[in-house]
């Protein structure tokens, strides 16, 4: 194989090598079962203890907040529908927003049939909430909030703090799904009055597999995954013990790395995005300038489509994703997209490219060069890009 420049770090993330080398004596030789009582098993049950210290220690938790989950679709689902059941006597309201990843969104419809009710708020053209229309939402009946930390598209931050103040100042549960901000932005849940947070191991170079919920303590969420007392019988099933323990080496990596490898992930996001709108016309960035995650850039081209410009850059090696839902078999443009107000036929020509550390300048050069010698080959092809040229 050529040349590989990997710029889709948002959908997953390589595996650390010490991440790796950390995982692999619990595969082979500290193999024991956590829950069983003699002592070659006492290792593990004492190292699951000291990620969850770790993980705690990153978001200023408290260890016993921590709960391991299979990622974090299992996470959102949980927070979720567990919450919903727990809190049903107290209402049947549930808010979050249409920006919202497919593990929200597609559970709050599933909760909507069992007769939950479940408002879906607007962003504005940049993809934040607008916290007037959060607080014009809030009904008596209201029992959970659940707004991502980050967007995995756009890579819009949202003012987190503020709409956990305005959960907590009604009475009602404040969750955020921050599988995408979880090691890119430093979180503080007592700061941002979070009650409950999904993370995701592979997002942070950890492994696939596995991933927590943090419950705030005084939460009253009930299993979701019922059999066994592990975690501290609120989430059934034996301990998937190398992947804890990857998922805590690679937390313990990224808390250390976060300010050096966050700011050369800004500077070279910011390099490629003035690149891009400076060279390739009739484009524009998608979410907030500057309250965006450090690697994150998303780009709609108009008068092209989605997919040909990844298949193209694939065939230079370069790995992206883009705003149409391609790979699934759908026709329809991105849901977050459309819900900044692209419409359908800009939204179609998008492009995200999601940075890591080890990326460089002329990475980026690489990339937009090729950029923009597919986008203009592309346009060629195109009967709207020429009856556009022919009416300037």
């Amino acid at each position: 194989m050529g040349r590989l420049i990997y710029l889709d770090n948002a959908a997953t993330t390589k595996t650390a090598p010490e991440v790796v080398e950390a995982m692999l004596p619990y595969f082979t030789e500290n193999y024991g079962n956590p829950s069983s009582v003699y002592s070659f098993s006492a290792g593990n049950k004492e190292a699951i203890s000291q990620q969850r210290d770790i993980i705690a220690e990153a978001l200023g938790a408290k260890g016993n907040e921590i709960y391991f989950t299979a990622g974090g679709s299992e996470s959102d689902n949980w927070a979720l529908k567990a919450t919903a059941e727990a809190y049903e006597s107290k209402g049947n309201h549930i808010i979050t927003t249409k920006i919202e990843h497919h593990a929200i969104l597609h559970t709050a419809e599933y909760l909507e049939k069992k007769g939950f009710e479940v408002t879906y708020l607007d962003v504005d053209e940049d993809g934040k909430v607008k916290l007037d229309a959060l607080k014009a939402a809030i009904r008596p009946t209201t029992i959970l909030i659940s707004v991502m930390y980050a967007n995995n598209e756009i890579g819009t931050i949202q003012p987190i703090k503020e709409i956990g103040e305005i959960a907590h100042e009604h009475g009602i549960l404040f969750h955020t799904d921050a599988v995408q901000a979880f090691g890119q932005v430093p979180i503080n849940v007592d700061e941002c009055h979070i009650d409950m947070l999904s993370a995701s191991g592979h997002k942070l170079n950890g492994p696939k597999g596995i991933g927590f919920l943090y419950i705030r303590k005084g939460v009253k969420i009930r299993s979701f995954v019922h059999g066994g007392a592990q975690e501290r019988k609120r989430r059934a099933g034996t301990e998937n013990v190398p992947g804890i323990i990857g998922l805590g080496t690679a937390v313990k990596r990224a808390v250390t790395t976060m300010q050096e490898r966050t700011a050369k992930e800004t500077e070279l996001r910011d390099y490629l995005i003035e690149r891009v709108m400076k060279e390739i016309p009739y484009c524009r960035l998608n979410g907030h300038r500057t309250d965006r995650l450090p690697n994150n850039a998303n780009f709609s081209f108009r008068f092209i489509e989605g997919e040909s410009l990844l298949i193209m850059l694939d065939m230079k090696g370069i790995c992206g994703s883009s705003g149409s839902a391609c790979t699934s078999g759908s026709l329809d443009p991105s849901h977050v997209l459309l819900a900044i107000g692209l419409p359908h036929e800009i939204a179609h020509g998008s492009l995200r490219l999601t940075l890591n550390e080890e990326i460089a300048k002329e990475d980026i050069d690489y990339v937009v060069d090729n950029l923009k010698e597919i986008v203009e080959h592309l346009r060629k092809m195109s009967p709207l890009y020429e009856d556009f040229v022919k009416k300037q």
